[in-house]
């Protein structure tokens, strides 16, 4: 990892802060949990029915319609109740039955009484009135085809809509019916009928998606907000709810598959080569050197120089390195192989985001270690009795280690060629590129101040130093949550935002950290709020 030079502009402590630090310790919402309550939830095997039927129950008293039929309006509009709602609103409730394929017919029974010997007009046979079966829409035919059709409808993954057999009909298989008549002969596929519809809450509904976590969890997690966030499962796995990978913000979804992808693909070879070879001056080709010497020789012919990669000429041979100066440093030439030019960079991002995440997992450990110093000072005899601060610092190193390893994904691509090539100039591409390394190598520095805190042994300081290290880590806590931030509105408005490309839109910074799904009650409160 590089060394940064300490600087004002990183991190300075005024004892006029000291009030607004304090309030920022002691303020509930510091903590990483939410004080406000989750806007996530966790929905386990046993809460799911309990939040299917809360959606439910909402459309049944707003439309006045049985069970089934609102779960087949739920189903068409994937369990989006307000977009539903607003169809209803805008379109009227005829237009919002026909599009889903509900029909409500409620003097059917009496209207059209089936004949004592009816003939079913699928299989043509004659069958008493007592073995056939009519739907909402009207359409009767015989139990034995009804049964069929509902069969190879599960079998073929429609079961969610089951339509009228019908030529033409649109209208959906009442749920009740399919399930008494499958329960009789075929209980086995009645189960699995509930189950896909049950499942469809989940499958079907943009706002709720299963926990990537493998082995899987069995849980569920529904957001009430935005769909682009990240979450935390009550398993501990923290993803992105849009794409279901690791949490990876303040990457978009499609650079973060991108950069998973290179990683995986070339991550291993690329470190190899560098520790290994070096390439050649005229073919380009890596040259492993297999001799102490530092004159090596490629299978093209080229013969160059270990240290400086250049081509040896007359005043650089084999028996002589007269005028030899390649172990000045001397900046890369623009004309450079373009190649060379790409393996470079991406090496510069990734040894950087390997490096902080490196040091994360590292830090990780720390946690059990710093849990071993409180309980030392609390039982010292001193004054000092709360240590949460230390805690909290902790939370926010681990927050802002992993926007940093992850803002060098981003910066591979928002200032490469392989996305935004065309979005800009090469002179906006530079202005922009220095602004965001800017607050990158701030956050850097005050991040890794941080780290080197955290670690001291404060259990064997005075009194005196531990409220010197207290304030130090307050403060830079406070810095750090700044910077941030301000990455974060500087990628959303100044680099992707100015760009206006939906697909590269980022999940908000959040101060608190990854919010941690609260588990939905199964013991659901049946007060409905109808207001559309």
């Amino acid at each position: 990892m590089d060394d940064y030079a300490s600087s004002d502009e990183d991190y300075h402590y005024d004892s006029d802060q000291e009030d607004s630090v304090e309030a920022y310790e002691n303020d509930e919402n510091y903590a990483l949990l939410s004080s406000k309550g989750p806007t996530t939830k966790v929905i386990t095997k046993e809460s799911l029915l309990a939040a299917q039927k809360e959606d439910l129950r909402r459309v049944m008293d707003m439309l006045s319609v049985r069970e089934q039929h609102a779960r087949t309006l739920l189903i068409f509009h994937r369990w989006d109740v307000e977009n539903l709602f607003e169809v209803y609103v805008d379109k009227g409730k005829s237009f919002l039955f026909a599009e889903a394929g509900v029909s409500v017919d409620e003097h059917r029974d009496s209207d059209s009484p089936v004949p004592p010997d009816f003939m079913c007009n699928i299989c043509m046979d004659e069958v008493p009135s007592s073995k056939t079966t009519r739907m909402d829409c009207g359409h009767c035919f015989c139990n034995g085809c009804w049964i069929e059709h509902f069969i190879v409808k599960i079998n073929e993954g429609q079961s969610k809509r089951i339509r009228c057999m019908e030529h033409k009909c649109n209208s959906i298989c009442d749920e009740a019916v399919v399930r008494t008549l499958l329960s009789r002969e075929h209980s086995h596929m009645a189960e699995k009928y509930e189950r896909f519809l049950l499942e469809s809450y989940i499958e079907d509904n943009k706002r709720v998606k299963w926990c990537p976590s493998t082995p899987h969890c069995g849980n569920a997690i529904r957001v009430e907000d935005d769909e682009l966030c990240e979450v935390e499962c009550s398993c501990g796995v923290q993803f992105c709810f849009s794409c279901l990978s690791e949490a990876h913000s303040p990457c978009s979804c499609l650079m973060w598959e991108l950069w998973a992808k290179k990683c995986r693909d070339e991550s291993e070879t690329v470190n190899w080569i560098t520790v290994h070879t070096k390439p050649c001056p005229k073919c380009h080709k890596p040259v492993e050197k297999n001799g102490g010497c530092n004159l090596v020789s490629c299978i093209c012919g080229q013969a160059f120089c270990w240290l400086c990669g250049g081509a040896t000429g007359r005043e650089h041979t084999w028996s002589s390195i007269a005028g030899h100066s390649c172990g000045r440093y001397k900046e890369q030439e623009k004309t450079a192989e373009r190649a060379k030019r790409d393996l470079y960079r991406y090496m510069h991002y990734h040894n950087r985001y390997k490096a902080h995440t490196d040091s994360f997992k590292i830090e990780s450990k720390l946690k059990e270690t710093i849990q071993g110093k409180i309980s030392i000072s609390e039982e010292k005899d001193s004054t000092l009795r709360d240590y949460s601060w230390v805690n909290n610092g902790l939370s926010r190193l681990f927050r802002s280690r992993r926007v940093l390893s992850y803002s060098y994904a981003f910066a591979f691509y928002m200032f490469g060629d392989e996305l935004f090539k065309d979005e800009m100039t090469d002179a906006q591409r530079e202005i922009k590129q220095n602004l965001f390394e800017d607050q990158q190598q701030q956050l850097e520095a005050n991040v890794e101040k941080l780290s080197k805190i955290l670690e001291e042994p404060f259990e064997t300081f005075s009194d005196d130093k531990v409220v010197e290290i207290r304030m130090q880590i307050l403060n830079l806590s406070t810095i750090i949550d700044k910077l941030c931030q301000k990455m974060y509105e500087c990628i959303e408005n100044d680099l992707l935002g100015s760009l206006n490309l939906g697909i590269h839109s980022i999940a908000p910074y959040k101060s608190k950290g990854i919010e941690r799904a609260s588990e939905l009650s199964v013991c659901w409160n049946n007060k409905v709020n109808n207001t559309v």
